[in-house]
């Protein structure tokens, strides 16, 4: 039988408290994912457990090869069925890691089953699960309305289809899927495939021209609903000259490669750009940092990108961070910014610059998001909460997301609620914050879902 029981992660009452009467029937509200939209919309049932649990999850091929599986049996010609196998007997000795648990939350929730998941039970599992799978009718549409999901927002390239977003608003769902707008392939400039990506966006022959262009296709995203963009960097770079930008933009466009340091000046100002035009429209900025992406070159080449190669960087970019904020919010173009944070080191730096440019505009305009990627664990969100509540107002945080490629990852927001609810119920428990059972209640439940809901000009 798991040992997932129902006060997994709660060590106290006061705990169990909060999350059986408070967090664990709020909705849902993805503000961050990259599940695939098409798939969603085409509704498909499932054909194996393999399918959803497995397929496109880099999260669980990192582990797979931590445990020296062959790439075979990870993203290679084996069948599903060895596939899965071998992630069992990879989990079944995975203690600590997030997906030993995550996976044993995933498998009670959505299969029905307790067993424990390792390589003794491998065969019953996957025999299991297909079987729920045909009897069920699983689908994508089916697993999001059993997560209690009202909104959930894609990561969407400025270039991408957005009628897949109008045809599943005709589906009658009970949920809505939104995008978010992201350029990342037109910030990177230095990638070979660039003027492909341009390319993409129609003739574009300088910067006056792309700037109009990216701005027509916001346009186009607000008008399926969005009111969230992305933005990835390694590190924030300072604001560079537009007329810098420009000739380093031009040398791209004519077929030449550019270098480091005119890839980081294209950057520095292109990232102004978009945080200026992001504040005209009101669209919510997350501002993603400290990836260190693509480290193993031969496996990028082989597999392409997202594969499980990243990594947690060393960048250390408060000043030029400062300096953004600082000028975007002279010219009063500030737009309300998330900020998510790779390199737990940085937490209590990025946290309190962030206090530096706090407004009425909303509680939190400022946001330092949830622990993310490396960090999505016990550890990295108990380390999270404590430098929060150290430097921030709990009571304004966004919460949790699943940043993940898979359908089946939603008990996560639940890992988050639990992690969060022990730590209040451990400062309660101990008199170090008021005993008001409701006041703390109303607090969880705005964390858990309607903070990112307000926040993010959703309906409730």
């Amino acid at each position: 039988m798991s040992y997932i029981k129902d006060n997994f992660l709660l060590t106290n009452k006061t705990a169990e408290k909060l999350y059986f009467n408070y967090a664990k029937d709020m909705p849902i509200f993805d503000y961050h994912c990259h599940l695939p939209e098409k798939q969603i919309l085409e509704n498909k049932t499932f054909n194996d457990v393999y399918e959803i649990w497995l397929a496109g999850d880099h999260y669980k091929w990192r582990l797979m090869r931590n445990f020296g599986i062959n790439e075979a049996y990870i993203t290679g010609n084996k069948s599903n069925k060895e596939k899965f196998l071998a992630y069992c007997r990879t989990l079944g000795t995975a203690f600590g890691n997030p997906l030993y648990h995550w996976s044993q939350v995933e498998l009670k929730e959505f299969f029905n089953c307790e067993l424990e998941i390792n390589e003794e039970n491998a065969e019953l599992i996957w025999d299991w699960c297909n079987e729920f799978i045909k009897l069920n009718n699983i689908t994508p549409q089916s697993l999001i309305e059993q997560s209690n999901v009202t909104h959930l927002f894609t990561t969407n390239e400025i270039f991408d289809d957005l009628t897949t977003f109008t045809e599943i608003a005709k589906k009658g769902y009970k949920f809505k899927v939104i995008p978010a707008f992201r350029a990342d392939k037109i910030m990177n400039i230095e990638a070979a495939p660039y003027n492909d990506f341009i390319a993409k966006l129609g003739d574009i022959a300088d910067l006056d021209a792309l700037e109009g262009k990216i701005e027509e296709r916001l346009q186009a995203f607000i008008a399926v609903g969005t009111t969230a963009a992305d933005v990835a960097v390694q590190r924030v770079y300072p604001i560079a000259d537009r007329a810098e930008a420009a000739k380093v933009f031009a040398k791209r466009r004519s077929g030449a490669n550019v270098t480091m340091e005119e890839s980081e000046i294209f950057k520095g100002y292109f990232t102004y750009f978009l945080f200026k035009l992001y504040a005209k429209y009101g669209i919510a900025t997350e501002l993603h940092v400290g990836a260190m992406r693509n480290n193993n070159n031969a496996q990028l080449q082989a597999l392409g990108l997202d594969t499980g190669y990243d990594s947690i960087a060393d960048d250390n970019s408060i000043q030029t961070m400062s300096r953004l904020f600082d000028r975007l919010h002279d010219e009063g173009a500030l737009p309300k910014t998330i900020v998510f944070n790779l390199n737990p080191k940085m937490n209590a730096e990025i946290m309190s610059l962030l206090g530096c440019f706090q407004s009425d505009e909303a509680k939190g305009k400022m946001q330092y998001g949830p622990a993310w990627w490396f960090l999505d664990n016990k550890v990295g969100m108990e380390k999270h909460l404590q430098d929060l509540t150290a430097t921030g107002h709990i009571a304004t945080f966004v919460g949790m997301l699943t940043d993940s490629r898979s359908l089946l990852s939603y008990p996560r927001h639940h890992y988050f609620r639990r992690i969060l609810c022990n730590y209040l119920g451990g400062m309660m428990e101990r008199g170090e914050m008021t005993q008001d059972m409701a006041i703390v209640g109303e607090v969880v439940k705005d964390i858990c879902y309607r903070n990112s809901i307000n926040y993010l000009g959703m309906e409730n």
